[in-house]
């Protein structure tokens, strides 16, 4: 089983999260630290819900890229 995860910067680090399962969602110094913790959530998450009896998530979101022309795009900080 695989889990996309999506990760972003914030003041204190990283915070990642789960594409397919945002409830899984943690914050790292670094993106190394972001992405081990988030692994163990995911862990976590998992022995939750086998003893709640609740269904798992699947990996069920196709993420790709999506090409836009650059004229009246602005990015902002």
């Amino acid at each position: 089983m695989a889990y996309m995860a999506r990760y972003i910067r914030i003041p204190s680090g990283y915070m990642g999260q789960l594409v397919e399962w945002p409830e899984v969602v943690t914050e790292g110094r670094t993106i190394d630290e972001c992405r081990a913790i988030l692994r163990d959530a995911l862990q976590e998450m998992i022995l939750a819900y086998h003893d709640l009896c609740k269904p798992i998530p699947l990996e069920t979101d196709l993420i790709e890229p999506l090409a836009i022309e650059s004229l009246n795009v602005h990015q902002t900080t």
